[in-house]
């Protein structure tokens, strides 16, 4: 038996093309290859099953070879094996029959890797890596002869008789000399973890370079010989294809290091099992992220029937649940997936609701069952929560049940419940109900004390995504602002219509005024005399709510770039009723006045962290003059 021909190709020859342009990243050859592998030995046993075959299934596991001193990598299965017939028209025909077509697409495409797929070239990716490929089959077919096919990367094939005696298919690539970088073993053995980890067939992985042993020679010293060293390098039933009720927590958190062996354990995590109107499951863990943005996100795995696909999901992920880690396999999901693919499949706009609505059932699962641990684990889940709520409106609505507010005394509330607790006291003479909140309790300790005094509860919030879920709480509840408590005086942040007036008369308030202009050296400060408790600070700076915010918003890339581009206004707020500000105003001495108005200033600074450098040490200096 022997037959050249020439694939048919119109137009220009594909395999430049393939080595070239087709798949951006070469290694994805051994995925291919090795996943042909599988399906040929998972349908052998599906015909055994349905008593299509007869024979002895025997041992069903995939080797990959490879040869150093010979430059070849060998793909092996015992699965369907071909003819010569099918040969030609699996390999020759089905491959090129679309070729004009293909060309012209390829040309025209952005994501070259979206024809794969289609044209049924996932053989052919070998083409990337090697001058010449060969294959030996036998099929299962009673009678069938065993077959060769050739080719060297040019538009013409041999097929001749083969030499394999069992059932089952090898794929010889003989490396070409720009791609000896897969000639390691290490190299093939990081492929195959990457792809491969968690194929249903057993992969065995084997080569001829290790030695041992062989005795002694004349000389009494020991003879080496070369031995094929092989172990099975994948997982072939990984926790996602089980049913949860056969697994354990430990199950689960040991599947969790095998994934990330150097982080921590998980928070809890999420099994997927769904087969309509769309095929999928997988395992979702909530880490531990604490308030840390700077995450990394491609944390979840993407298979298809247990093949890698992709570690970049964030077209099947929502945006907020990039900070999980695990995995999701879907046969629906193509394996040469692209881009515009996941964008525009209906399929995938499912996965992503369900999977929406798998997380918040989940999370409000275990706030009803345990709140005070919901409570414990929230500085860690906050962040998921409060970034789902404002990037997400069916999400939102489901978690604004279980999303939780804490305060400065480590208190937690659910909205409606905070909304009850402070609504008494803290509704302004326009009836809205102001929020005060906190973004660095330590540097605006003062502020939270005046909050205090007033019976007020001030709110945390200091992760990074709460500038945007302020906004959102602001939208969503009903005459309700949020004020951060260092963006103005107490009095000025909840107005109530009992305000009183300042003890200093007219000119006396005029006199302070220019006192303190003249004292204050910084730019953009507005000073205006403020009627507050005797007990307050002589002076506070502050920073207007909305400009503040536009400010961060800003400096997040919100959009916001004007007002980042603003200088910083202040309010220095000088509290007319203080014991200090009536002695200055009463003074006659100029330099007694400037003296007293830039220390009280530069005191107002310091609660805020704003003295620094040269002033700082002026302060000091000038403080111990005073003493």
């Amino acid at each position: 038996m022997q037959e050249k021909g020439t694939i048919s190709i119109h137009t220009e020859n594909i395999f430049p093309i393939i080595k070239k342009f087709l798949y951006s990243d070469h290694e994805i050859f051994l995925r291919e290859l090795v996943s042909n592998a599988v399906d040929a030995s998972q349908k052998i046993k599906r015909l055994s099953s349905l008593g299509q075959y007869q024979g002895e299934l025997g041992n069903l596991q995939v080797e990959v070879s490879l040869d150093e001193e010979k430059k070849t990598i060998t793909i092996s299965d015992r699965g369907l094996g071909m003819t010569a017939d099918e040969i030609k028209k699996y390999i020759n025909q089905i491959a090129f029959s679309g070729a004009t077509e293909f060309v012209e697409k390829f040309k025209e495409s952005k994501d070259a890797n979206e024809l794969i797929g289609k044209f049924g070239l996932g053989f052919y990716s070998a083409f990337m890596v090697a001058d010449k490929v060969e294959i030996q089959t036998l099929s299962y077919q009673e009678g069938a002869e065993p077959a060769r096919w050739n080719c060297d990367g040019s538009t013409e094939f041999e097929i001749t008789e083969g030499s394999r005696t069992e059932r089952g298919t090898d794929i010889i690539l003989h490396v070409n000399q720009d791609s000896e970088e897969f000639l390691s073993k290490y190299k093939l053995q990081e492929i195959l973890d990457k792809y491969c980890r968690f194929l249903p067939v057993p992969i065995k992985f084997g080569t001829k370079t290790e030695s041992e042993e062989d005795g002694v020679d004349e000389e009494g010293k020991p003879k080496y010989k070369s031995v094929e060293v092989d172990n099975i390098i994948n997982n072939t039933n990984p926790i996602w294809t089980k049913a949860p009720a056969d697994l354990k927590d430990e199950d689960y958190l040991a599947f969790y290091k095998e994934l990330y062996p150097f982080s921590e354990d998980p928070l809890f995590w999420i099994h997927l099992n769904v087969d309509y109107p769309f095929n999928l499951t997988g395992v979702l863990y909530f880490p531990k992220v604490k308030n840390d943005f700077d995450f990394q996100k491609n944390k979840i795995k993407l298979f298809s029937r247990q093949v890698f696909i992709t570690d970049e999901v964030k077209d099947i992920v929502p945006e907020f649940l990039m900070l999980l880690h695990g995995v999701i396999d879907s046969p629906d999901i193509p394996l040469n997936v692209s881009r515009s693919f996941l964008q525009a499949d209906s399929n995938v706009k499912k996965i992503n609701t369900y999977i929406t609505k798998k997380v918040a059932d989940k999370l409000s699962e275990l706030f009803k069952k345990d709140r005070k641990a919901f409570e414990e684990k929230w500085q860690d889940i906050g962040l998921f929560v409060k970034y789902g709520m404002v990037s997400e409106e069916k999400f939102n609505e489901k978690a604004k049940d279980f999303a939780l507010l804490n305060n400065t005394k480590n208190e937690y509330f659910t909205l409606d419940e905070y909304k009850e607790k402070v609504k008494p006291i803290q509704t302004d003479k326009n009836d809205t109900v102001v929020y005060l909140y906190t973004t660095d309790a330590a540097k605006q300790d003062a502020f939270i004390q005046s909050a205090d005094k007033k019976g007020y509860d001030v709110l945390l919030m200091n992760s990074p995504i709460d500038n945007h879920f302020i906004s959102h709480l602001e939208q969503k509840l009903e005459k309700t602002s949020l004020k951060r408590v260092d963006s103005d005086v107490i009095d000025k942040l909840i107005v109530k219509d009992d305000n009183p007036a300042h003890a200093l008369t007219e000119e006396q308030t005029t006199k302070v005024k220019t006192v303190f202009e003249g004292a204050i050296s910084k730019p953009n400060m507005k000073v205006e005399i403020e009627s507050l408790s005797p007990d307050e600070l002589p002076v506070h700076v502050t920073m207007d709510e909305f400009m503040r915010r536009m400010k961060d918003m800003a400096q997040m890339g919100g959009g916001m770039s004007f007002y980042g581009s603003l200088p910083d206004n202040y309010k220095v707020a000088i509290n007319g009723n203080h014991p200090l500000i009536t002695r200055i105003a009463q003074t006659e001495d100029a330099e007694e006045q400037s003296k007293l108005a830039k220390q009280a200033f530069d005191l107002a600074l310091l609660s805020q962290g704003m003295l620094t450098g040269a002033e700082l040490t002026e302060f000091v200096k000038r403080s111990v003059q005073l003493i």
